[in-house]
């Protein structure tokens, strides 16, 4: 009675309800009220006629709130209803409720939003409810996904009695109850790549390397005559310059780290290739050799690799007349001999793109990319110590990259076709078998990397968005997850700093980017 005598004594209420109402039409204003297109304001003026305020609230809901063609209620829809304790909108067209639809609510004993077309409720929905007895969300297409986990969870704690909440989708859980369906914390952890750096550099690659606790990229940029070097900004959390090494039309900066030597190998398309030492007293790299390079006239890769003890690196020739190079570390300084020689020449007149080293099943192997043939596998021979050519991979042609990863120690590689099809191939019995296909045109890049334990593919095209695939454990193929933007990308590089992921992109036509890697818990 005091809450009845509370209601005819209030000045007025206030309903916002947003969508459409169809039947609004022939919405008739209530004697005693005032009412516009989205506010109905009564005063109680008659304290002895109580029933006024339930009359009136039967009204409302039956006639503006249910069967008609809301579709959104939005944030204190209610407000200045606090005693409020029926509230029925079914049968409408709902598909939104935003998080505090319902705030200021105490009262409110009985909820009924069933037959409207929701999929999705927001977290913590109810929260302001403290009187609720009974909800009713029966007739709605409610999906049993991660979205929705924090309602399964209400819905198992709650006193108030629910209607039986069916599933929707996805196809493997239509028709199950969504209280009975347990969803595992990992289940519904995602991840996302947000852009955290902009650097107004154009570049065709970025190498990133670790000296005496400290980050480094070192970036060819072609377009301004350089190898632009830089470094991580523990304090500012970005990447500032650090020093540039001035060349001609640099077309690749690869870094090595050899005893107490950090060096950068810089190859050029004029003026010959180079290698840089970092020197501690002027503390920026300094010319160290001019690397052997006659018969490399158009350098388009450069492959660094360990094996037994030694240090090698491969320069890969794109020019129709160049020999790709493989080159040793030779540390004699008595007889005045410290640098990279040329070792072996491997690949000639194929105009060659790109060079991996892979070592499995106890054996070293280089496979070597063309535009003009299959890619080629070189084996080392350990008694002549060179290496020796071991077969061919099939059935992929026009191969402008060629990248190798492991997923739970399988070897695989990543071929990147500028027309046609990339391809993704596994070492089964010992030789490459095609696993996948991904469509591809324009591609000038298909990097693998892996971060904790996702294992994602990044397609970079000139003529579209870098396409982003994630490794999918059930089928053991990688399927689409998002798309970045980065104009005419050339590198995908991973660096691991400050408890943090980062993917440093290069780009060719416009500014270097630098991504963060997030974690995204769906359930919030």
């Amino acid at each position: 009675m005091a809450r009845a005598k509370q209601w005819i004594l209030a000045a007025f209420a206030f309903l916002y309800i947003y969508g459409a109402a169809e039947s609004k039409k022939n919405f008739k204003c209530p004697s005693g009220c005032s009412c516009s297109k989205e506010t109905i304001i009564c005063v109680v003026t008659n304290p002895t006629r109580s029933f006024f305020c339930f009359v009136l609230f039967v009204f409302f809901f039956n006639r503006l709130l249910n069967s008609n063609s809301l579709t959104t209620i939005k944030d204190d829809a209610f407000s200045g209803l606090p005693h409020l304790e029926y509230l029925f909108i079914e049968g409408n067209k709902i598909e939104t409720i935003t998080k505090n639809a319902f705030r200021g609510l105490r009262d409110l004993t009985h909820l009924s939003l069933a037959n409207n077309k929701m999929r999705f409720l927001p977290r913590d929905l109810f929260f302001d409810l403290d009187s609720l007895l009974e909800l009713d969300l029966r007739g709605n297409s409610f999906q049993c996904s991660c979205e929705n986990k924090w309602l399964m969870t209400w819905l198992k704690n709650t006193n108030a009695t629910v209607s039986d909440v069916f599933c929707a989708g996805p196809t493997d859980m239509k028709g199950k109850r969504l209280n009975d369906l347990p969803i595992s914390p990992a289940e519904c952890m995602s991840t996302d790549f947000v852009r955290h750096q902009s650097i107004p550099i154009q570049s065709m690659s970025a190498d990133i390397f670790s000296f005496k606790d400290d980050i480094y990229v070192a970036m060819a940029a072609p377009n301004s005559n350089s190898c632009v070097v830089m470094e991580w900004d523990h304090i500012e959390m970005n990447f500032r310059k650090f020093d540039n090494i001035t060349g001609k039309s640099v077309a690749g900066c690869k870094s090595v780290l050899i005893n107490n030597y950090v060096l950068i190998i810089v190859t050029q398309l004029f003026g010959g290739s180079h290698l840089y030492k970092f020197d501690d007293h002027q503390n920026k790299f300094t010319k160290f050799q001019t690397i052997e390079v006659f018969n490399i006239s158009k350098p388009n890769d450069i492959e660094v690799f360990q094996m037994d003890g030694n240090w090698y690196f491969v320069i890969v020739d794109s020019s129709k007349a160049g020999i790709s190079t493989l080159y040793k570390w030779t540390d004699q300084p008595d007889r005045n001999e410290t640098g990279f020689y040329s070792y072996q020449f491997l690949h000639e007149w194929f105009r060659d793109t790109d060079a991996e080293f892979v070592e499995v099943d106890g054996k070293s192997y280089l496979i070597i990319a063309s535009r003009s043939q299959s890619p080629v596998i070189y084996l080392w021979n350990k008694s002549t110590l060179k290496f020796i050519f071991h077969g061919e991979i099939p059935n992929v042609d026009d191969v402008v990259g060629v990248k190798a990863f492991r997923v739970k120690d399988e070897l695989y590689l990543a071929m990147t076709c500028y027309i046609g099809d990339s391809k993704v191939f596994k070492w089964t019995n010992k030789q490459f078998s095609e696993v996948q296909a991904l469509p591809s045109r324009g591609a000038m890049i298909l990097q693998p990397f892996t971060i904790t334990d996702r294992h994602y593919l990044a397609l970079g095209s000139d003529y579209s968005f870098t396409q982003i695939y994630l490794w999918d454990v059930q089928t053991k193929t990688f399927h689409k997850f998002k798309d970045i933007y980065v104009q005419s990308p050339r590198s995908f590089t991973i660096v691991t700093t400050d408890r943090r992921n980062f993917i440093f992109s290069s780009s060719f036509k416009g500014k270097s980017m630098v991504f963060e890697h997030i974690i995204v818990d769906l359930s919030l």
